[in-house]
Parts: structure tokens; sequence; C-alpha cells
């Protein structure tokens, strides 16, 4: 940057609208030791949001966005300015992250063919076709029985 240019700052409303995250996340975050302290106007004493505090929510929302804890995103957000030093421990939050992510998608995905087995089902009912509904009942509920399986694994 040029002597000339200066950097933008944002109110919590303007951030809030550009990290997609409410203004009370954004103080929770604060308060939690999620961020960092943000500065706060001079006259005003409200929190004054530069454009680094703006990219480093933004990779916090987007960390927000996969379902990862609190706890998690606090460490994962220590470690950034460690480096090198902190890439194991970086991998293995973002692996277990992922494998979180992967059991959920599986999960999901049983739902998805629950509801539709049950659609199937309500159909060979409203068509008297009592053979089917039943075979169709009895995969329903086999399919609960692996979701339940699943749940707790």
């Amino acid at each position: 940057m040029s002597a000339n240019t200066t950097s933008r700052e944002y109110t919590i409303k303007e951030t809030a609208a550009l990290t997609g995250l409410p203004a009370s996340t954004l103080r929770y975050y604060e308060s939690i030791g999620v961020i960092a302290p943000i500065e706060r106007g001079a006259s005003s004493g409200h929190r004054v949001y530069g454009e680094d505090d703006i990219d480093r929510l933004m990779s916090v929302a987007c960390l927000a966005a996969t379902g990862m804890s609190v706890s998690d995103m606090r460490k994962y957000v220590a470690n950034v300015p460690l480096g090198c030093s902190a890439a194991q421990d970086q991998i293995e939050l973002l692996t277990a992250q992922k494998d979180r992510l992967a059991k959920e998608a599986k999960q999901i995905a049983l739902r998805r063919r629950y509801v539709a087995l049950k659609i199937d089902y309500w159909h060979a009912v409203e068509a008297g076709d009592d053979e089917r509904a039943e075979l169709i009942g009895a995969s329903a509920l086999e399919l609960a029985d692996e979701m339940k399986k699943i749940g707790k694994a």
C-alpha cells in the first residue's frame, strides 16, 4: 500500500453484513477468544473493524459454516500465527471436522432414503397395494435400524 492509501474501517453492522455473522456472534467470538479484541473508535468507543479483521472473520465464518465447534475454531485460529509448527495440529483439527461432516452426510443420505421409502409406502397405500406397502414398510424399518446404528457410531 502506498502512503496515501488508507484502509477502510467497518462498523459492527457492516462487518456482520460482509461476513454473514450476526453482530451478537461477532461480540461473542471476541468475548471467548475466537477472534482477538477489536479496536474501539476513539470518540465513540464502538468496535471498528479493519480489512485484516474482516479477512480473519471470513475465515472464522467459513469454519463456522462447516459446523466446527467453537472450541475447535478457537484452537484453529490460535494456531494460524504459528505457521508450520502448528501444521500437524491444523491437519488433525480439519481431518476430524471432515470425518464429522462425512458422518453427517451419510446420516442425511439415509434420512432421504427413508423419506423416499415412506413416500412410496403411502403411494402404495393410496393405490390399495397392500402387498407392496408391506414390503416397503419392512424396508423402511430396516433403514430406520441402520440410521440408529450410524447415530450411535
